[in-house]
């Protein structure tokens, strides 16, 4: 397996590559963010932080479906809209509370299909989707899926802390399979009981109550290096990886794996008195758990292995989001 070969793939990755525009779009509303005064957190995170008193954060977050995971199977897309919500209030830390969706659909039974996978997700994590918007008639299949969740304020676990000199956690549960119609998805939770999924979700809420974290995010469309990536932008650090410390289900090769979106995925930075505890939490529901390297000065991403390491993002010119979070 060749070093320069998984590096190049992983910069090239669409799942990275798309990110890019968010920069120009939020920079748009970089004088108006926080107009009301009470946002904690903005644009660079899993959810917004709004101040809502008495002690409490209310954690938004959005997201929308990637059009060819709507194109390779609807029901599919419909449960990962759930999927993908929760995890981004769960990598804050925080506790979801319920869900709305905007649905633009061009034939009834597409729509059926969504609406059924969106009921399943809602089953198998508890978080009711409770309301929402119709297009009927659009020439487009498109779903879009909003989350509210709550924390305590100053629990919260952020994509802008990580310190030089933490350890770097990557916890990935690799129970689970390839989905047949679209591969880059790492389904660990359609074959779980309910209660093991949740258990997962409130594992990030007991890690984040107990601040044993100093960043974390959940591993989304980016991948695994992606995603540490964005959050080694927001933290305005790098880090060092070593590629063979990453959990991993090895019926899987390295550069597909490194681009799979894992139904529960975490990448965490922790001070090293931490590490274990953490560890732990993760592992007793099933999330296998491991240091992979170190928050470093140097605004670069290095990944080792077999003696061998590669520069996979140099923030002084590379960009994934390119947006430094806005924190208040």
């Amino acid at each position: 397996m060749d070093l320069n070969t998984i590096v190049d793939s992983v910069k090239e990755f669409e799942g990275v590559t798309r990110k890019k525009p968010i920069k120009r779009i939020t920079q748009i509303l970089d004088e108006v963010y926080n107009i009301s005064g009470k946002v904690v957190l903005s644009f660079g995170d899993d959810a917004s932080a709004i101040d809502i008193g008495n002690g409490k954060l209310l954690l938004l977050a959005a997201d929308g479906m990637w059009g060819k995971l709507m194109e390779a199977d609807p029901h599919w897309a419909g449960y990962c809209s759930v999927l993908v919500n929760v995890n981004d209030i769960a990598a804050m830390g925080g506790k979801p509370l319920a869900m709305v969706n905007v649905l633009a659909i061009s034939n009834e039974e597409i729509a059926n299909e969504v609406m059924e996978g969106i009921k399943e997700g809602v089953k198998k994590f508890g978080i009711p989707m409770v309301g929402g918007h119709v297009h009927p008639d659009t020439p487009y299949d498109a779903l879009d899926v909003s989350i509210a969740g709550i924390i305590n304020k100053g629990d919260e676990i952020t994509s802008c802390d990580a310190k030089v000199g933490d350890k770097i956690i990557v916890g990935i549960d690799l129970d689970g399979r390839q989905h047949p119609k679209f591969k880059l998805n790492w389904d660990t939770t359609t074959h779980k009981t309910p209660e093991l999924v949740q258990a997962q979700i409130v594992a990030m809420n007991t890690i984040a109550k107990k601040q044993l974290v100093t960043a974390g995010k959940d591993i989304s469309n980016p991948g695994i290096l992606g995603t540490l990536g964005m959050l080694l932008e927001a933290s305005d650090v790098g880090a060092k990886v070593k590629l063979d410390e990453i959990p991993r289900n090895e019926t899987v090769g390295w550069i597909e794996w490194l681009k799979l979106y894992p139904g529960a995925g975490f990448v965490l930075t922790a001070e090293e008195n931490m590490v274990d505890e953490c560890i732990n939490i993760l592992e007793e529901v099933n999330v296998t758990s491991n240091v992979v390297g170190e928050i470093i000065m140097d605004k670069k991403l290095y990944l080792s292995y077999n003696n061998e390491e590669k520069i996979v993002f140099d923030f002084k010119k590379d960009d994934i989001m390119g947006v430094k979070e806005k924190k208040s």
